[in-house]
């Protein structure tokens, strides 16, 4: 039951903003018609650079179903859900319907929990409909090896895993219990801008990653994606040292903005998809000035290595 993705980084899509703050449908289609033509392993739309956090449950739904119309069968879609499990329910059986491949299970609002209660979460959801889902293991939903192997056990429908902590030793104990239950598991870094830790996860099997900087700038992750695919450590050290360490030291100056600067970044290249919504803030001038030239820095490193693709 695994999900068959194409060969290209992980597209997470922003969700567009009209002018009176509901969402565009019709500028998300395109932001996400665009990124499938720039050749995308998978599509996850309303999900963490989706703004999932800031949709109601009807207004993800509605933004996955504009994905699966967008994405037309060309890759998996994959839609956020989570929060309170009641909310997580009704959108797994509403999504079901839409037609997405699979569902990427984020943590239960607010709240801590056991792993029991966690388990328990998960089992709840995954008897709500026939979809594959991925479970996030991030913040408040921190899973124990023990804890996500018998998830695998007696669920069936769990087919991947997605480490948003960066604890390598844990995320490496979880990928040999896991393995140790079923081989169709899918494993993924889901640490913001994934590209940065990417060589660590892929020596611990864990070789796909999410990518945001393929929201606002698929040209520079698909070159960064072929030289990490291809083994060339020269152009990934490069693209790392002066293209994605300073992303995230500027990403690291405000809370929120790992999407924030997404979205600034998408409406850089011409498509007007709004600012965030609270209680995210969108870059000021200073900053967007730096996200701009940091992009062209991105695009004249990975020259070489979208000549070679």
């Amino acid at each position: 039951m695994s999900f068959d993705f194409a060969d290209g980084p992980l597209f997470f899509p922003v969700t567009a903003y009209a002018a009176d703050g509901s969402v565009d449908h019709e500028l998300t289609r395109e932001h996400i018609e665009r990124g499938v033509a720039a050749g995308p392993g998978g599509v996850f739309p309303a999900c963490g650079t989706g703004e999932f956090h800031a949709l109601s449950a009807s207004e993800s739904v509605a933004v996955a179903r504009t994905a699966v119309q967008a994405v037309a069968g060309r890759v998996p879609v994959i839609a956020g859900i989570g929060g309170p499990v009641g909310q997580a329910i009704e959108s797994a059986r509403a999504l079901q319907e839409i037609g997405v491949d699979g569902v990427l299970l984020l943590p239960p609002y607010l709240v801590g929990a056991t792993q029991a209660g966690l388990e328990a979460y998960v089992a709840a959801v995954a008897a709500a409909s026939a979809l594959p889902i991925i479970v996030y293991h991030r913040a408040n939903a921190r899973f124990e090896a023990e804890t996500f192997a018998r998830i695998l056990r007696d669920r069936p429908t769990v087919v991947g895993f997605k480490d948003g902590i960066g604890d390598v030793a844990l995320a490496q104990q979880i990928v040999l219990a896991a393995r140790a239950v079923r081989s169709d598991v899918q494993f993924f870094n889901g640490l913001l801008t994934a590209e940065a830790s990417q060589a660590a996860y892929r020596a611990i099997g864990i070789p796909l990653y999410s990518s945001a900087v393929f929201a606002m700038a698929p040209d520079i992750a698909q070159g960064f994606y072929r030289a990490y695919v291809d083994g060339d450590d020269v152009c990934c050290a490069q693209l790392l040292t002066d293209f994605y360490f300073p992303l995230v030291s500027l990403r690291d100056t405000t809370p929120g903005y790992a999407v924030a600067l997404v979205k600034a970044g998408v409406r850089l290249a011409g498509l007007p998809v709004g600012g965030v919504r609270p209680p995210l803030v969108d870059p000021g001038a200073d900053h967007t000035a730096r996200l701009e030239a940091l992009l062209v820095i991105g695009r004249t490193l990975m020259a070489p290595a979208a000549a070679r693709a």
